[in-house]
């Protein structure tokens, strides 16, 4: 053996050591934590792209890391957020070249679900509600309320369809064309989504696509998700039992700021984990 090999072969095991040594050889997988309402704007508990992007970013970034987790807890909410948030993390996937492990845990419907398409393995608890694939409008009307209490309502517009839903006036035969028409064009689009994401996965003798929701159990009987899992007992399974699983969360706003959104953050939540008898 020359030399050079020796001082190579040398520096290569110095170098093993000194990994060893620091833990720098033990496998490392980010755990996102995605919880809460997806909405657009500041709210402190929302789930939207704006919040979560730098958050991606730091667990993408980690070089030591062979996948990227998530660990999803959402009822749903805006299907653009949904969206956006699917669409980073599946660039991200691609940019850094990760394989991307989803773990459902109480709940992953609506637009929970669709973030959960992001996995290549969707992963949850037999217990977990999942699916909801469908598009939901809640409102309400007061017309009679508002003929008793003597009330008028003065609406102005230009445009006949600039009003499509006021709570204060008679729904149209029109309005209610254009929001079913609105909300089926939504509903075609998350069908398309989950069609391409898990292909030849999806049982297609069953309806998943009518809104209706699964337990975990049902989730990998229709192929919905791929297994029963927990994520830190999957992580070591695939990476080894010395694997170190970083947790990561969203920040949430200042005091004064979550003080100011907690009572609406609180009903609206409340209203939306309710759907589904949580």
């Amino acid at each position: 053996m020359s030399l050079i090999e020796t001082v190579k072969k040398q520096s290569a095991a110095g170098l093993s050591f000194a990994r060893k040594l620091f833990g720098a050889d033990v496998p490392v997988v980010p755990l996102v934590r995605l919880e809460g309402m997806i909405a657009a704007g500041t709210r402190s508990s929302a789930l939207n792209l704006v919040r979560l992007e730098r958050l991606l970013d730091r667990a993408f970034a980690n070089t030591r890391a062979p996948a990227v987790a998530l660990a999803i807890n959402s009822p749903g909410g805006s299907p653009v957020q949904s969206r956006l948030i699917h669409d980073r993390i599946r660039a991200l996937a691609e940019e850094k070249d990760k394989l991307v492990l989803v773990f459902c845990e109480d709940i992953a419907a609506s637009g929970g679900y669709w973030i959960a398409c992001a996995g290549d393995e969707i992963f949850a608890d037999p217990s977990s509600i999942v699916g909801s694939i469908g598009v939901i409008n809640a409102g309400f009307g007061v017309t009679e309320a508002m003929a008793k209490l003597g009330v008028e309502r003065r609406v102005k517009t230009a445009g006949k369809s600039k009003v499509l839903s006021d709570p204060f006036a008679d729904e149209t035969e029109e309005q209610k064309a254009r929001m079913h028409a609105l909300l089926d064009s939504i509903h075609a689009q998350f069908i398309a989504h989950v069609q391409t994401r898990r292909g030849g996965k999806l049982d297609t003798d069953k309806e998943l696509f009518d809104g209706s929701i699964f337990t975990g159990e049902e989730g990998v009987a229709v192929g919905l998700i791929d297994g029963l899992a927990d994520a830190r007992t999957e992580l070591r399974k695939r990476f080894g039992d010395k694997t170190k699983i970083v947790p990561l969360s969203p920040s949430r706003s200042g005091l004064l700021g979550r003080f100011a959104g907690a009572v609406v953050d609180v009903l609206e939540d409340r209203l939306a984990w309710a759907r589904f008898g949580l």
